[in-house]
């Protein structure tokens, strides 16, 4: 029987890979039982309307980044019943490809994926009270690289132009003070990076145990860093994370269902990669699988 399938395509995601191999990748889906519309993104907020309107397709798939499949994400999330969603990852850092395990910059790997891969229920994060996140959403340390990297930088370099821009931003890394709220505690202090998330790669820097982190179970994880005081401190804290040690005693992490954050100024957050704002007061919390991701 046919099945419906709407693509979202960033053509800009990724360098332009997914033309590589894009016709057979189309091929492969058509043989496979899928009746394909095209939808091609010309800015930021097309994925979201898009999906937003996919309520009569069987499958809703997408092409580009994490960004993209957050914005597709977000549209779905308007929808009473969403169709399941297929993921072709185009981009630099595919954080959300890597916890999935899926193919990276190549649509016909992909096409088949989507064919002989199951839907699972997956959380989508909640980022104040009408907007969301695929998979985190963060401040501090480092957050700031994924958007600040220059465009020319990424199709030059890819990964290592977020590990360099990275590198810049030590002499400038400040703390904040931070009132967190979570399931069942408070924390208040200063804090070198605070995350809430549903993946086991954040910017391809930070990487989540396997066991630390289901995708469909209800509930996030929260980390937050705490001032490392020295370069000492912050050393020790960046060796935890790297080694999967996680035994710091500046960092923290938690699981709840929601965290509400408080600073005695507005502070930038990002969303999956991509600028989410200033905030003085937010409230995150975890969407359980109100969505279903095929892998």
């Amino acid at each position: 029987m046919e099945k419906r399938l709407l693509l979202i395509v960033n053509p800009a995601a990724g360098r332009g890979a997914y033309k590589y191999n894009f016709a057979e990748a189309m091929h492969v889906l058509s043989k496979g039982g899928f009746r394909t519309t095209l939808a091609f993104t010309a800015g930021r907020g097309d994925a979201t309307r898009f999906a937003a309107a996919a309520g009569e397709y069987d499958t809703v798939a997408c092409i580009g980044g994490d960004g993209t499949l957050s914005e597709v994400l977000a549209g779905l999330m308007t929808l009473p019943s969403p169709p399941p969603v297929g993921y072709m990852p185009m981009g630099t850092a595919n954080d959300v490809a890597t916890t999935l395990g899926l193919p990276k910059n190549d649509a016909l790997s992909a096409a088949w994926r989507m064919l002989d891969g199951t839907p699972h229920p997956y959380d989508v994060g909640g980022f104040g009270d009408k907007e969301y996140f695929a998979y985190v959403a963060a401040f501090g340390a480092f957050t700031e690289v994924s958007y600040t990297t220059p465009q020319d930088q990424k199709k030059l370099l890819g990964h290592l132009a977020y590990v360099l821009q990275g590198m810049q931003t030590l002499g400038k890394i400040e703390t904040v003070q931070t009132r967190v709220t979570y399931d069942g505690g408070v924390f208040e202090g200063k804090l070198l990076y605070g995350s809430m998330s549903n993946s086991t790669s954040v910017a391809g820097i930070i990487h989540l145990s396997d066991k630390m982190v289901s995708l469909g179970d209800g509930v996030s994880e929260l980390v937050l860093v705490k001032d490392p005081v020295n370069v000492a401190g912050f050393t020790e804290v960046l060796d935890s994370v790297l080694s999967q040690r996680f035994d710091s005693e500046n960092l923290l992490i938690l699981h709840t269902t929601q965290a509400h954050f408080e600073f005695e100024k507005p502070v930038a957050w990002t969303r999956d990669g991509e600028a989410g704002g200033s905030y003085a007061d937010i409230t995150l919390r975890n969407y359980p699988c109100p969505v279903q991701l095929i892998f």
